[in-house]
């Protein structure tokens, strides 16, 4: 008898972080789509998941460019299928106040934080409207919600983005797609924090296997108990 055809999860912004840790957990019941920029880093994941008895595939993309995004999503259909659940976690962190941010970074923090998940869920949402049914995911931040003033670009970014949830959640989820924010709020355990902040210890980060179990519950949440915003933090962290 034939295996059954896995669902697709497509994991967009995929680091050494929680777009990894995303990745490895649906790849335990869905075939994984990998998209980010590098495609060293995004072989070698897939490289991974498939000697864990997974399937991934690698899919290179910028993911503030229009175009890229459109290629990409019509090789992932047509390598692997339609979308079932989309977790966008691509992001930019620069810091800077208003006066030290070019407009130009700007320009590409919003592009990436906000349009790129604007065009990734056009790309997908046709297809679960088709079967009344899919999940969007998207990556927040407490930026999103009370940025610092140093956050002059990725703030903006991050509101654009939860507002974009919470319009996909209110037009999507009567149709079967549960769309939900979820607000990171503290350093995620990765090697760039620990590289930033040498001396932070482990209680005061995220762990990236713990936010994909998050994401993961969310993404399988009966539609009786959806939820649309929630979030996550260490257990030090101040709020």
């Amino acid at each position: 008898m034939a295996e059954a055809k896995k669902p697709v999860a497509v994991v967009v912004g995929v680091g050494a972080g929680l777009g990894a840790a995303l990745a490895g957990r649906f790849a335990s019941a869905y075939t994984v789509a990998l998209v980010a920029r590098g495609p060293g880093k995004l072989e070698e994941l897939a490289s991974e998941i498939k000697a864990a008895g997974g399937h991934a595939i690698a899919v290179p993309a910028d993911v503030s460019k229009a175009g890229e995004i459109e290629v990409a999503f019509a090789r992932i259909r047509e390598e692997i299928g339609e979308t079932d659940v989309l977790l966008y976690n691509a992001a930019m962190r620069p810091y800077g106040r208003l006066m030290e941010t070019k407009p130009s970074t700007f320009e590409n923090t919003w592009r990436v934080g906000a349009f790129g998940a604007f065009l990734c869920s056009q790309a997908v949402v046709p297809g679960m409207l088709a079967r009344k049914a899919g999940v969007i995911l998207f990556t927040g931040a407490t930026a999103g919600i009370k940025p610092f003033p140093t956050s002059a670009a990725f703030g903006p970014a991050k509101f654009a983005m939860r507002g974009l949830a919470q319009v996909m959640a209110r037009d999507l989820g009567p149709q079967g797609i549960h769309v939900a924010y979820i607000n990171v709020d503290g350093p995620i355990d990765m090697p760039a924090i620990h590289q930033m902040r040498p001396n932070i210890e482990q209680e005061d980060m995220l762990a990236p296997s713990a936010i994909a179990e998050t994401y993961w519950h969310l993404a399988h949440q009966h539609p009786s108990a959806w939820t649309q915003e929630l979030d996550v933090r260490p257990f030090r962290e101040k709020f």
